[in-house]
């Protein structure tokens, strides 16, 4: 999938969730000096021969089930406790932990499935093979990537929660997938950008837009210091069955900002009354929208100052607007 480039921004750097792509330093499988093994078999400190990396080929379904094939090591006969072990980063709950049985797929090929209907929490998960020969965890590398199944996926429009699994390479190489578990969803589309608003257009899963339907901008700092936390900005939705549409006015927003730079995320509410439900662009293949779309901040005049404003994806791919004073970096 490709995403045209605009200008992208390049100021102070907003802290988020926790889904950073960080992954610790010493894992299974890793070398006596923590780092992780590169290509090819090298040797251990006894002088025998590590064993070969095992590569991961993917293959996802509009369901949004994973396929994962793998080459066997040679002269390996996994048992029939082999399995393909995924563990949610930073988590140590029962939940946390998903082993998918490991079998043969002719010859010298192993081949594990993760179906649809198993829930993954939200977050990166590592995946691990266990051959079932009592050895360590080996840690994958990814393989060949076939998602050509997510792009422009839509689920079922009754659908109550939904599911959203994305493999992808990490910063030092290894296999790890990127999972949602949301319902109702607010999947954004396209996004106009002028230099008055940005206007946004979507569909709603999980929940049907009525009477009261609405966008909201809330500012992050009300989380933390929620007895000055400004007004959330709301606008109205226009609603065609499921797509929603709404324009988002920078004035609003402009006259809420106090300093430095300030996020605001992006919400809807689907009905008076009703739950609000994140934005965010989650089905496609990209995994980190951040790094891949991007769009313009434009100059916006305040009674404060000179402001930039303009849309970003977060590390969780939530939409998010970003309001920025003349001294942001």
């Amino acid at each position: 999938m490709t995403a045209s480039r605009q200008l992208t921004w390049t100021g102070d750097e907003t802290k988020e969730s926790a889904a950073i792509d960080q992954e610790a330093t010493a894992v299974s499988g890793a070398a006596p000096d923590g780092r992780e093994r590169r290509a090819g078999r090298q040797k251990r400190a006894d002088g025998t021969a590590a064993p070969a990396e095992l590569r991961a080929d993917c293959i996802a379904d509009s369901a949004g089930g994973l396929t994962f094939d793998l080459t066997a090591p040679q002269d390996t006969a996994p048992a029939w406790s082999a399995a393909l072990v995924l563990r949610r980063r930073g988590g140590d709950g029962a939940d946390d932990e998903v082993r998918l049985p490991l079998g043969p797929n002719g010859a010298g090929r192993l081949r594990a499935v993760l179906p649809s209907t198993v829930a993954l929490a939200e977050g990166r998960w590592n995946a691990y093979a266990d051959l079932g020969d009592g050895s360590a965890l080996r840690r994958l590398q990814p393989g060949v990537n076939d998602l050509r199944s997510l792009v422009d996926r839509r689920p079922l429009a009754g659908i109550g929660r939904l599911g959203v699994r994305i493999p992808y390479a990490t910063k030092l190489g290894n296999l790890a997938l990127r999972s949602w578990l949301r319902g109702p969803h607010a999947e954004a589309g396209d996004i106009l950008v002028t230099p008055d608003g940005m206007t946004v257009s979507g569909r709603l899963y999980g929940a049907a837009p009525a009477a009261g339907a609405l966008a909201e901008a809330r500012a992050r700092r009300a989380a933390g210091s929620p007895e000055t936390a400004p007004a959330p900005v709301t606008v109205p939705l226009t609603v065609d069955g499921a797509e929603f549409c709404f324009t988002l006015p920078y004035e609003e927003l402009a006259a809420r900002w106090a300093h430095g730079t300030e996020p605001w995320d992006l919400w809807l509410r689907p009905a008076e009354g009703a739950r609000p439900v994140r934005i965010a662009r989650l089905l496609d293949d990209v995994a980190d929208k951040k790094q891949v779309f991007s769009y313009p901040a434009l100059p916006v005049a305040s009674a404060a100052a000179q402001l930039r404003i303009g849309p970003y994806y977060t590390l969780d791919n939530d939409l998010a607007v970003r309001v920025a004073g003349p001294d942001a970096g």
